[in-house]
C-alpha cells in the first residue's frame, strides 16, 4: 500500500500542475472583483461555473446561503450500508472594505478547489478502493464579517464529514498558528439633541457616553488577562459641533484564547458600556453579533501528516506560539476534525495591507498556492489509505472534545456563568 499511496500522491501533484492555468484564472477572477461578506455573488458564480465545467462534480449553487455552494464527487453511501470516507475542502472568498483581497481569500478559494481537483483525479486513476470515498468542496462566505461557516454549521452542512481542510495565506508556512475565540458587538447610545451653545442643558450627549465607554474599556485592559484582547472604534459621534449629539455608535471585538472565557469577558464589557449610559443619561443598546468565533481545536495527527507532505514538496515550516486573529473555521474544528495551516505566498507583506492585496494577486503567489493544495490533497490521501490514520484522527478529536467540555463545565461553576451563557444566546441585549 505504501508504494500505491506514493503513486497516488504523485498523481495529485501532476493533476494539479495540469490544471494550473484553469486554477490561476479562477483565483484571478475572484481577486479582480473583491466582494464583502455575504455579497460574494460573482465569486460564488465563478466557483460554481468552475466546478460545473470540471467533469464529475455534482454542484449545488446558493447552498443554504445565497453566496455559499457545495460541489461533491463520489457516492452518497456504500453498498449495504458500507461506510464512506468523506473528505471536505473549504473555500473562502470574501474581501475587506477598501483594500480588497488583503487577506488572500482568493487564494484560499483556489487552494481548496485545486486540492479537490487533484484528489479527485488521483482517486479516478483506475484503482479499486477498499472503501467508498466522497469528496466535498464547500464555499463558505463571510469569514471577515459575520461567520458564514457558523451559519452553515447551524444548517447541518458539516454533518457526515470525516475530516475537513483549508489553508490560509500568510508570511510563512506553519501547520498551526493559535487563532483565538472572538465575539463582536456594536454599542449604540441614544441621547437628545440640543443647541450646544444656547441651551446645552437641554441635551443628552451621546458622544460623551461613547467617549466614556471607550475610556472605560481602555481602563479595563489593566485588569484583563494578558492573552485577552479588546479593540474598538467610535463609528459615529455626531453631525456638527454646535449640536449636542443625540446618537453615537462604537464597534468592539472581544477575543480570548478559549470561547469558554467569552461570557466572563462580555459581562465585564457590558458593565463598562452601561456605566457610561448611567453617567450621561443616555439609553444604550448592546448588539452582539449572531455568531461568535471559536478557537481552533487542534488535531496534531493531521498537522503532522500535513507537515510531512509539505516538507516533501520543499516547504520550510516555522513554529508560532503567539496568537493571531480569529476565524470561523475554529467553530468547524469543534464539529469535525480539521486543520487550518498557513502558507507563504512569496511576499513578506503583512495581511490586511494594500501590499498584501498586491501580493495575493501576483503571479508569484501561484507556485506557493498550488504547492499548498498538493500538500492538503496528499494529507487527505494519508487519511483515506494509511492504516489506522482516520481512527487516530477521530480518537484525538474525541479526546480533545472531552477535555474542552470538561473545561467549559468547570469554568461555568467557577464563575457562576450558567445564566450568563443563556443570556448571551440572543443577538441583541438592551438596557435603558
Amino acid at each position: 500500500m505504501a508504494e500505491k499511496l506514493q503513486a497516488l500522491k504523485q498523481q495529485v501533484c501532476a493533476s494539479i500542475d495540469e490544471a494550473k492555468d484553469r486554477l490561476h484564472r479562477l483565483g484571478d477572477a475572484i481577486w479582480r472583483h473583491p466582494e464583502l461578506a455575504y455579497e460574494e455573488r460573482q465569486a460564488h458564480d465563478t466557483l460554481v461555473r468552475f466546478f460545473t465545467q470540471e467533469k464529475g462534480w455534482n454542484v449545488e449553487a446558493r447552498y443554504k446561503l445565497e453566496t455559499a455552494f457545495q460541489a461533491t464527487w463520489g457516492p452518497e453511501g456504500g453498498a449495504d450500508g458500507e461506510a464512506v470516507v468523506h473528505v471536505g475542502f473549504l473555500c473562502e472568498y470574501d474581501a475587506l472594505p477598501a483594500i480588497g483581497h488583503a487577506c488572500g481569500h482568493n487564494l484560499i478559494a483556489e487552494t481548496g478547489a485545486a486540492a479537490a481537483v487533484g484528489l479527485k483525479a488521483a482517486l479516478e486513476s483506475g484503482e479499486a478502493w477498499p472503501v467508498p470515498i466522497k469528496v466535498t468542496v464547500l464555499g463558505t462566505p463571510a469569514e471577515e464579517a459575520g461567520g458564514g461557516k457558523v451559519d452553515l454549521l447551524r444548517e447541518g452542512v458539516f454533518e457526515g464529514l470525516d475530516v475537513v481542510f483549508m489553508a490560509h495565506p500568510s508570511q510563512e508556512d506553519a501547520t498551526y498558528i493559535p487563532d483565538v475565540a472572538e465575539h463582536d458587538l456594536v454599542v449604540k447610545y441614544h441621547g437628545r439633541a440640543s443647541h450646544a451653545s444656547a441651551y446645552p442643558w437641554e441635551g443628552v450627549n451621546a458622544l460623551d457616553a461613547a467617549v466614556m465607554a471607550y475610556s472605560n474599556m481602555s481602563v479595563l485592559r489593566q485588569q484583563l488577562r494578558p492573552d485577552w484582547r479588546v479593540h474598538g472604534i467610535i463609528r459615529h459621534g455626531g453631525v456638527k459641533p454646535n449640536i449636542i449629539p443625540d446618537y453615537s455608535e462604537l464597534e468592539y471585538y472581544l477575543r480570548t484564547p478559549s470561547h469558554r472565557d467569552l461570557p466572563n469577558f462580555k459581562a465585564k464589557a457590558e458593565a463598562c458600556f452601561q456605566a457610561a449610559a448611567l453617567a450621561t443619561g443616555c439609553r444604550v443598546e448592546l448588539l452582539f453579533a449572531r455568531n461568535k468565533f471559536y478557537e481552533i481545536l487542534r488535531n496534531r495527527t493531521l498537522e503532522g501528516l500535513y507537515e510531512e507532505n509539505g516538507k516533501s514538496l520543499g516547504m520550510k515550516f516555522i513554529t508560532v506560539e503567539d496568537s493571531s486573529g480569529s476565524t470561523d473555521f475554529g467553530n468547524v474544528t469543534h464539529a469535525v476534525p480539521g486543520i487550518h495551516p498557513y502558507f507563504y505566498i512569496g511576499s513578506e507583506a503583512l495581511n490586511h495591507t494594500e501590499e498584501y492585496t498586491a501580493a495575493s494577486g501576483a503571479d508569484e503567489a501561484q507556485f506557493y498556492t498550488l504547492r499548498t493544495a498538493k500538500a492538503l490533497a496528499m494529507t487527505a490521501l494519508d487519511v483515506i489509505f494509511s492504516p489506522g490514520v482516520l481512527a487516530k484522527v477521530k480518537q484525538e478529536f474525541k479526546e480533545a472534545k472531552l477535555i474542552e467540555d470538561r473545561g467549559l463545565r468547570l469554568q461555568q461553576v467557577k464563575h457562576g456563568e450558567a445564566e450568563t451563557n443563556k443570556k448571551y444566546e440572543t443577538a441583541t441585549v438592551q438596557t435603558a
